[in-house]
């Protein structure tokens, strides 16, 4: 309750109105249910009784679009993904919607996100957002060492990403998908893994994406605005990013340490690993020593990884049935 009313203001705002408004509840105590009923009663509410995590609640929410679009042209039907903590250009989804005419072969379209702060966040009444020109997100950039982070994130935005709109992926904070797309990389009745609950999902859908054929494109004409970056600059010096990852919270650390080996038993192809094991497998073993040594009660998140491998090893081979890049043309992402 404390972003999402900003965020409807502004879908409310936007240029195009040919979309649908779908929110899910994962068992929030603050209200949204009756807000939403008394304020939007168009909007399509879904909500459960407990917190299922972010990947089962956003099935939830494709599934129910997909079923409602069959025999309908998927090609020409999309989703938008938005956390609550957004707020939008009003002309946000047209320059988005534009890119998916110009683009017909790319899956996967994401906006320029921009940090907003928040003043006065401890008084509603004097509460206000301030939009910043520091950067979010301009697409997911992927690593040599298979890390995959938010390309531009903590910069100033002086339209450096803006000629480079190939992108490996887009953040989930906002991503439009190609109904089809989402179709195409399907297992079972997940698009992101549920496996994953929360973190990294994003990252998991646009490998697999790639994998099967399907582009990402960054649109810098559309522009939005996230609270993710509350705190200014990114810390990039070792101790302070040490400090900064021993300021977040323990089950943060614990999805994000265990889903970074989930995502390479996935996703990582044989050759594309042998060449870069030099490269992740020192990584690896520094996680799980930092993980023993500041973190010792999170050492169950690669145990909960192992634990895991039978059934990413199921997954694993129907991606592989899905498949359409070579290795060659998925290691290209790995810079």
């Amino acid at each position: 309750m404390r972003f999402l009313p900003d965020l409807l203001k502004t879908l409310a705002a936007q240029t195009v109105g040919d979309f649908a408004v779908l929110v899910v509840d994962n068992g929030s105590t603050d209200g949204l249910c009756d807000f939403l009923r008394e304020q939007y009663p168009q909007i399509i509410l879904l909500r459960n009784a407990r917190n299922l995590g972010f990947s089962a609640a956003h099935n939830q929410a494709i599934r129910y679009a997909l079923e409602r679009w069959q025999g309908e042209d998927m090609s020409d039907r999309f989703v938008l993904v938005a956390n609550p903590d957004l707020v939008l250009e009003s002309d946000c989804l047209e320059k988005l919607m534009a890119a998916t005419v110009a683009h017909p072969s790319v899956g996967a379209f994401g906006a320029k996100l921009r940090r907003a702060f928040g003043e006065n966040q401890q008084d509603e009444a004097l509460f206000e957002t301030v939009k910043s020109d520091l950067l979010d997100s301009t697409g997911l950039r992927a690593r040599k060492n298979r890390t995959v982070a938010d390309r531009g994130a903590g910069e100033m935005d002086t339209g450096q990403y803006d000629d480079h709109p190939e992108v490996f992926g887009i953040s989930a904070a906002l991503a439009l998908y190609r109904a089809n797309a989402l179709a195409d990389v399907r297992l079972q009745n997940e698009f992101f893994d549920q496996d994953f609950f929360a973190y990294k999902e994003d990252v998991d859908l646009a490998w697999r994406l790639q994998s099967a054929g399907w582009d990402a494109r960054f649109v810098p004409e559309a522009f939005a605005f996230h609270y993710r970056g509350m705190f200014g600059k990114e810390r990039t010096g070792l101790f302070e990013r040490i400090r900064n990852r021993r300021g977040k919270s323990t089950l943060r650390s614990f999805y994000s340490n265990r889903n970074q080996w989930l995502l390479l038993m996935k996703n990582e192809q044989i050759i594309n690993g042998l060449l870069s094991l030099w490269r992740v497998l020192p990584l690896e073993l520094a996680r799980v020593l930092y993980t023993a040594l500041c973190e010792p009660k999170n050492l169950r998140a690669f145990w909960d990884a192992l634990r895991l491998f039978p059934c990413m090893m199921k997954k694993r081979r129907a991606i592989a049935l899905q498949r359409k890049r070579s290795s060659r043309a998925l290691r290209r992402w790995f810079v």
